[in-house]
């Protein structure tokens, strides 16, 4: 009896032992990491991810996907299918993923929480099926952000894969995310930009990318959007720290400023207030019939044409910061990188548009404001963190490191 419960003891303390290596592993990776290219290809300048989604002939293939801080869902070109293991079952250059049932939760979930809100799409039913299968398959309504179009799609189980990253090394070690995502015909996409053939959702919903990654990453999207075509920006998932060339030492984070993120009923894209908008000096140079609703003005929306309303001559201009004066006394600078557009050598224009006196919400940040700004969306303690300009620190958002390493 002794020898047994000496035994058993033995056991149990190998047992804690090993639970308390797990409980103090600390992966070398705080983030996942993906490059954000550029695309005027488009009628509307348009920003995407590539990402890694299937594993086939001892590679991976990679997706491009657009991205929207909105959607409620991510999806893409793909086929579902039941039977994804019997031999010529998809096919050939063609991604499939295993349909979602309308019988389970998430189809229920998405169709009366998640989905699409459009006037134009007709209610799903669930009177689709896949040959062979005997279940009904799960339809939803998608809408493309380039047309307003809406189009029916497939929820499916997808897998993609990324590297993942300590801020400052990307390494040749994968992650890999299981999203209830939806598969929509390639008609769908013919108006996205060249090679780009999905949409990803890095929005607050639960169906969005950064719903579906798991401790240890937390649930912080940090954004990077490049200016150019010719070189990448970044998105992190996880957490800091971030680093920018050629400062690699210089943790982006001690850049930012922080503010409380609001919700919105009507909305899974993500809302701050602001008290007043600040100009330290005039734009005589632009028409003053413009400046009495600044205030209503809306920045080009993330998915939407950039709007010119008011251009100038560049001899002798100088133009003034335009501050985003927050509640807490924070202050969001947009600089004349992020308010001026050089149409051409001689003429530069102001890049707002006045949104009227009923627009909703007031003011609408897009792309053009977000370019060279690094913004941290943590949906755990729903905050924002911006930056301002980059280019004032003296870098920018493609001076990220995509250099592959291997994990410390």
């Amino acid at each position: 009896m002794y020898l047994l419960l000496q035994l058993l003891v033995i056991v149990l303390a190998v047992i804690s032992q090993e639970h308390e290596a797990i409980a103090a592993y600390v992966p070398p990776y705080t983030s996942i990491v993906v490059p954000v290219n550029k695309h005027t290809d488009a009628a509307k300048p348009l920003y995407s991810v590539q990402i890694m989604t299937s594993y086939v002939n001892m590679q991976f293939l990679h997706a491009n996907f657009l991205i929207d801080i909105d959607a409620p869902f991510i999806w893409h070109d793909c086929i579902v299918k039941w039977n994804l293991y019997f031999p010529d079952s998809c096919p050939n250059n063609t991604l499939c993923t295993s349909p979602l049932s309308c019988e389970e939760f998430q189809c229920t979930q998405v169709r009366t929480s998640y989905s699409y809100k459009n006037p134009s799409c007709s209610p799903e039913t669930n009177s689709s099926t896949l040959p062979g299968w005997g279940f009904c398959t799960c339809p939803v309504n998608v809408v493309n952000p380039m047309t307003g179009s809406c189009d029916r799609a497939l929820m499916n189980y997808d897998v993609f894969t990324v590297n993942t990253s300590d801020g400052r090394n990307v390494f040749d070690g994968f992650y890999g995310a299981y999203p209830n995502a939806a598969c929509a015909p390639s008609s769908s996409f013919a108006s996205f930009p060249a090679n780009v053939v999905g949409l990803m959702a890095f929005s607050s919903s639960p169906y969005a990318l950064p719903a579906y990654l798991f401790e240890p990453l937390k649930k912080t999207l940090a954004l990077c959007f490049p200016s150019k075509p010719s070189s990448p920006g970044v998105i992190f998932v996880g957490t800091g720290p971030y680093y920018l060339l050629p400062q690699s030492n210089v943790d982006v984070r001690s850049y930012l400023s922080y503010t409380p993120l609001l919700k919105h009923q009507d909305s899974f894209g993500y809302f701050i207030s602001v008290n007043s908008i600040v100009i330290k000096k005039d734009l005589s140079m632009f028409p003053r019939i413009l400046l009495p609703s600044l205030v209503q003005w809306i920045l080009t929306p993330l998915l939407e044409q950039t709007f010119i309303t008011a251009c100038t001559s560049t001899t002798g201009l100088k133009v003034p910061d335009i501050d985003f004066i927050l509640p807490d006394g924070k202050k969001w600078t947009v600089s004349t990188a992020n308010s001026i557009k050089q149409v051409t050598s001689e003429v530069a224009c102001l890049v707002f548009v006045d949104g009227g006196s009923t627009s909703e919400p007031a003011i609408v940040i897009g792309t053009f404001q977000f370019e060279d700004n690094f913004l941290e969306f943590d949906l755990e303690n729903s905050t924002l963190a911006f930056s301002s300009s980059l280019l004032r620190k003296q870098t920018s958002c493609a001076n990220f490191n995509f250099t592959l390493t291997n994990g410390p």
